[in-house]
């Protein structure tokens, strides 16, 4: 079995190139923190396309929700069945319930590959280099437990990931909303152990995520109104455009009414005036 970290080795030369191109050395000239949440920038920028992707799966799922949940209730005692339907659904409708999954496998790899990179932080940095962030970080290089504000940074990283949760996770039913909810929690013990520019990484793209939904919430408020369903039966859109064009030409425009002749107004008789 080949090792991951060969597997992830050309992605971890093409992160260790870009922080020396942002970095003290290179041409833009950050500081190693600075160059690390660059770098998220950069990512993130490159997912833009997934991410539009993502919302429009997001608002399709929404759209259809009602729909869906009628499928799970009436096909609640049987597994197989319901799990047909709902990809005849899906199938049907165009809806693509992994997509909202795509930033999240695409964001994984780089987050790997940025862990092997600073494991090795001789191969960046120089002698006399800064690898302070904010004042209150000593070295992004050592694991976040070496120092108080290791565990600072893994508060802001809960709740980061807990809005951007919150954002992400308005398809999901309860219990997946839940679980995405207690994730960040649970992975407290496992993120202590790594370097604290790894921490750095991942709250700065859950800040941009939350960034992201709230524009996405501020340009489209409302939910979208329900798209007609599909069946088997409906013919295709453009099939149905020519059939409506034909049935209008083929039905003659209605003919204007004739006008009612005018009313005749009689006049009440004015009665003479007794002597």
């Amino acid at each position: 079995m080949i090792p991951l970290a060969h597997i992830l080795e050309p992605l971890e030369d093409i992160l260790r190139a870009v922080l020396d191109w942002l970095g003290p050395h290179g041409t833009i000239g950050l500081t190693w923190a600075w160059s690390i949440v660059a770098l998220t920038a950069i990512v993130r920028l490159l997912m833009v396309p997934l991410a539009v992707k993502q919302i429009h799966s997001m608002q399709s799922m929404q759209a259809h929700m009602p729909e869906m949940k009628a499928i799970q209730q009436r096909y609640k005692n049987d597994k197989q069945k319901r799990n047909e339907e709902l990809m005849k659904f899906y199938r049907d409708n165009n809806v693509n319930p992994a997509a909202p999954c795509l930033p999240l496998l695409f964001q994984l790899p780089v987050f790997f590959a940025l862990f092997l990179v600073l494991r090795h932080p001789d191969d960046l940095l120089h002698t006399g280099d800064s690898v302070s962030w904010l004042g209150f970080v000593p070295d992004i290089t050592e694991h976040a437990n070496a120092h108080w504000s290791g565990y600072v940074l893994l508060v802001i990283y809960v709740a980061s990931q807990l809005a951007s949760t919150y954002f992400m996770s308005t398809t999901m039913d309860k219990t997946q909303r839940t679980l995405m909810m207690i994730l960040p929690v649970a992975f407290v013990p496992v993120l202590v152990n790594f370097p604290v520019g790894l921490v750095i990484y991942w709250v700065t793209t859950n800040l941009w995520t939350v960034g992201q939904g709230v524009v996405t919430r501020t340009l489209v408020p409302r939910k979208p109104p329900p798209p007609a369903k599909r069946s088997s039966r409906t013919p295709p859109k453009g099939e149905a455009e020519r059939d409506g064009a034909k049935a209008d030409e083929e039905t003659p425009p209605p003919q204007a009414a004739a006008p009612a002749p005018p009313k005749r107004v009689r006049r009440k008789k004015k009665k003479k005036a007794r002597r």
